[in-house]
């Protein structure tokens, strides 16, 4: 597959949200990705979140940095994930949180983060409303990832990621319902959940696939 030409993911991105990103689902009018009895409290209780979508940018082909969590974490411990985590009350919007975040877990300056746009939020069974951030991060960046909640930092090819013959769908069972969710396998990664769905989501904004229920 074709790498994405990168100027074609800044405007497609720079059109996809309206800024400042919402705050919550309840604020942003898109669809919800989850029943809203499953939810554990109301959409306007949801904790707003936030995570980076990091894009390497570099010449010899575009990679998205990706962490797994500590088996230890009380929310989704174990799971691959994108650097984020829950808004804090100094934090003025969701570019804030990201990259806030993304320092304390990664080290990650944050003027290394060149802010590009947004995906749509997300929200989990963990009761949180998930503000995706993209932004290209330089290669070779010297990280310092916090063992307490990060165990491993890898990179993937975007070429990878954006191709449609990698997304597979997978069903769950929960509350006698059947729940259909994405996983992308990479080597020994298996994304699935809340980041796999962000990153079709940034494969349907880039128009490399159709859009959910389409």
């Amino acid at each position: 597959m074709k790498e994405p030409i990168l100027d074609d993911i800044i405007s497609r991105l720079a059109n996809s949200l309206p800024a400042p990103a919402p705050a919550c689902l309840h604020e942003f009018p898109g669809p919800l990705n989850l029943p809203l009895d499953l939810l554990p409290v109301p959409l306007e209780r949801l904790r707003a979140a936030s995570v980076l979508v990091p894009i390497v940018r570099d010449p010899a082909g575009s990679r998205i940095l990706l962490t797994q969590r500590t088996a230890h974490l009380r929310h989704h411990g174990g799971q691959i994930s994108f650097p984020g985590g829950g808004a804090e009350p100094e934090d003025v919007d969701a570019i804030q949180t990201a990259l806030r975040e993304s320092a304390e877990e990664l080290g990650l300056p944050s003027d290394q983060v060149h802010v590009i746009g947004y995906l749509d939020p997300h929200v989990t069974v963990s009761g949180f409303c998930i503000t995706p951030v993209v932004g290209f991060v330089p290669p070779d960046l010297s990280l310092q990832p916090d063992p307490n909640e990060v165990s491993e930092v890898f990179e993937v090819p975007l070429t990878f990621l954006m191709d449609p013959a990698n997304h597979q769908r997978r069903t769950v069972q929960i509350k006698d319902r059947e729940l259909t969710y994405h996983t992308i396998v990479y080597g020994p990664w298996n994304i699935w959940g809340a980041t796999a769905a962000m990153i079709i989501n940034l494969a349907e904004k880039l128009a490399l696939v159709p859009p959910e229920g389409a």
